[in-house]
């Protein structure tokens, strides 16, 4: 077998480098579909020869805690490629799905599902239709017919639509009990939501830093909510809806950040806090840090020194600390930032929609090159605007009209005579 599967291998990469050109559509549309037919044929192979592995216990002998982890070792894989070969194996428990797999009629995704949404099929499907436990429904065969009925939808439906119709499998295939056992399917739900929430965050790879965890279903409709009244785009929002599902969440913590509602955190209240190297007589900054121990660049200090804590390290030309200087909260707090509240209205860029509650205090005289913390130097700007004022390619610059209220004068890209425009939405009469 195992020479088979070798030369199956030498003649699959010699196909996969074969010339396309002088297929028709049709016959690259077929192409595609039997190289997906040939994915899943090794996929299946592979989850076979993964059980076979486990049942032998090569794993635990070679010093791993897992199949799982074995795998991530042995074929450099990440979590959640390894997790998906040890899902896929539970489908070999099941002859007709498995059967499905090798004829083409569902991958191994759909499968796997089928394959979950008949295991969690209620056992005493007869004491769900009759409390006094009268064999009135045939539970075996309830359950088939759940996995003919998917099955029969695996050819319309992807793995994804096959889990939300296999929520309901039962108000298909056994109606008489489906509400019951929907009540008691979703209580078990509910308590291993509870066992396995939970949220994690990468450390940074080439600058990003990944996301991931594990809501309840009433959890997630929370921070839905939360979410949902930020992730309306604006006028001209070339934002992806996930990069404004992104920009939401930071809003909202950053909202968390500004109030005194949080737990204190070593004795002072929460706040991310950063430090910079910088160069008195060139007044430059440089690569900056914060306190999780992330870098960061100058360009992102100069946005950050408008709403955060900084503290500042003088170096000598060496590179080396002349004096670490006090911790110094520039923040706008207290009255002067209702003080903001009142006079912008909201983010003051002009005609931007955003409510007081939802904007950073900018520093029109950037703080790192001395400006103060005052009203005669801040403005109340949106996480999207404070971004494009940092942005020297934008072009935009602000300043205090006669009557002390933030002026943003545009780039000549936007108007030729820069005439100076204020955000009229939140205009007080």
């Amino acid at each position: 077998m195992l020479a088979q599967v070798q030369q199956l291998g030498v003649v699959a990469a010699k196909v996969a480098a074969a010339p396309l050109w002088q297929l028709s559509d049709t016959e690259l549309t077929e192409t595609l579909k039997a190289a997906h037919r040939l994915e899943q044929a090794a996929k299946f192979l592979q989850a076979r020869v993964t059980r076979q592995i486990d049942t032998r216990g090569v794993p635990a002998a070679q010093g791993h805690r897992s199949v799982t982890e074995w795998l991530r070792s042995m074929l450099i894989l990440d979590l959640g490629p390894a997790r998906d070969l040890v899902a896929h194996a539970a489908v070999l428990d099941h002859p007709a799905i498995s059967q499905a797999v090798l004829d083409g009629d569902a991958d191994l995704r759909q499968a796997t599902v089928i394959t979950q949404t008949i295991e969690n099929i209620p056992t005493d499907l007869a004491t769900l239709n009759d409390p006094d436990g009268a064999p009135v429904i045939d539970a075996a065969q309830t359950v088939q017919d759940a996995e003919t009925l998917l099955l029969d939808m695996a050819g319309r439906l992807s793995a994804n639509q096959l889990r939300r119709a296999g929520d309901r499998i039962l108000a298909y295939v056994a109606p008489e009990v489906a509400d019951r056992a929907d009540r008691a399917a979703l209580a078990r739900q509910e308590a291993r939501a509870r066992r396995e929430r939970r949220l994690a965050l990468s450390l940074p790879v080439d600058g990003l830093v990944h996301l991931s965890g594990i809501l309840g279903v009433e959890d997630a409709a929370t921070v839905q909510a939360a979410l949902h009244p930020l992730c309306k785009p604006a006028p001209d929002d070339n934002r992806t809806p996930g990069q404004r599902r992104a920009d939401a969440l930071l809003e909202v913590c950053r909202l968390a950040l500004r109030t005194t509602e949080l737990p204190t955190d070593g004795g002072e209240p929460p706040q991310l806090a950063v430090t910079v190297a910088y160069d008195p007589l060139t007044q430059a900054l440089g690569i900056a840090s914060t306190d999780t121990g992330l870098r960061i660049s100058p360009d992102t200090i100069r946005r950050l020194a408008c709403d955060a804590r900084i503290l500042p390290v003088v170096l000598d030309g060496k590179g080396q600390v002349l004096n670490a200087g006090r911790r110094r909260r520039r923040t706008a707090t207290g009255a002067l930032r209702r003080a903001l509240h009142i006079r912008d209205g909201g983010c003051a860029f002009p005609d931007c929609e955003r409510p007081p509650r939802w904007t950073d205090s900018h520093h029109i005289r950037h703080w790192t090159t001395g400006g103060p913390t005052n009203l005669d130097n801040l403005v109340l700007l949106c996480r999207r605007h404070h971004n494009v004022v940092h942005d020297p390619a934008a072009g935009w610059t602000i300043s205090l009209g006669p009557d002390q209220h933030p002026l943003f004068i545009p780039p000549p890209t936007i108007d030729p005579t820069q005439l100076p425009r204020r955000n009229l939405y939140h205009l007080r009469q």
